[in-house]
């Protein structure tokens, strides 16, 4: 634009004439111009009489700007193919409830929309996650709520109920299971830096005192298989 901007000062012999052609004001051409000439140095436009001419040095650049098009053409073609297509790394940080549960499918959609992104996903606590983020070694975490950080957008995406797992006899099946109900049973939980295991001990304090967990493991999968020989009851995301 301030090229071309220029180039009608020159053709025209002024910049009123220019800008009413560029349909701005002339004090805005006359912006274009100096900004031109600031950034490269040097005037380009005098007056002489009422005309607005090219100096030496707006000449020599008339002469280069066939040039000069040429190869904002090809620079211009260059890019358009990251315009067109989504291209680069992504790295996503996230549970590994997440990343074996929810992640697969939304990958699968992802490489089908745009072949060109590479995808590395990382497996880590909500707070480890959100550190990451913010210290710009991830580009986003898919994490548990509630997650505080000013310089943070956290946007929910999905709402997953947890639900109590144990064997039947341990356990009647059921719609709904309350707190008060699971005092007499052993509880399994994940360890104390999972953000699941805040939620679930907050749900549990509400009925009382806390239990305290007859076993504590680093993964769903890991409670899930306790629970299926009899060791306690856990509470999983139903996902």
């Amino acid at each position: 634009m301030l090229l071309r901007s220029f180039c009608l000062v020159v053709q025209e012999g002024s910049f009123s004439q220019a800008a009413e052609l560029l349909q701005l004001s002339q004090p805005a051409v006359s912006l274009q111009v100096r900004q031109l000439e600031r950034h490269l140095g040097t005037r380009l436009i005098e007056r002489v009489g009422r005309r607005a001419v090219p100096t030496a040095a707006g000449k020599a650049l008339l002469e280069q700007l066939p040039a000069v098009s040429v190869a904002l053409e090809g620079l211009a073609h260059a890019l358009s193919a990251h315009a067109r297509e989504v291209n680069g790394q992504v790295r996503i940080g996230t549970g590994l409830t997440v990343c074996l549960y929810l992640l697969p499918a939304v990958l699968r959609q992802i490489r089908a929309s745009h072949p060109g992104i590479d995808i590395v996903v990382v497996t880590g606590n909500t707070e480890e996650c959100v550190k990451r983020v913010e210290d710009n070694s991830l580009d986003l975490a898919l994490v548990t709520l509630p997650v505080n950080r000013r310089a943070l957008l956290a946007t929910p995406v999905l709402h997953d109920e947890l639900v109590a797992v144990a064997r039947p006899e341990m356990l009647m099946p059921g719609d709904a299971v309350a707190a008060p109900e699971l005092r007499s049973l052993p509880l399994l939980a994940l360890q104390k830096s999972a953000s699941t295991r805040g939620v679930v001990d907050a749900w549990l304090r509400r009925a009382g005192e806390l239990p305290h967990p007859q076993m504590e493991l680093d993964s769903v999968e890991a409670l899930k298989e306790m629970a299926a020989i009899g060791l306690g009851y856990a509470v999983v995301p139903r996902m």
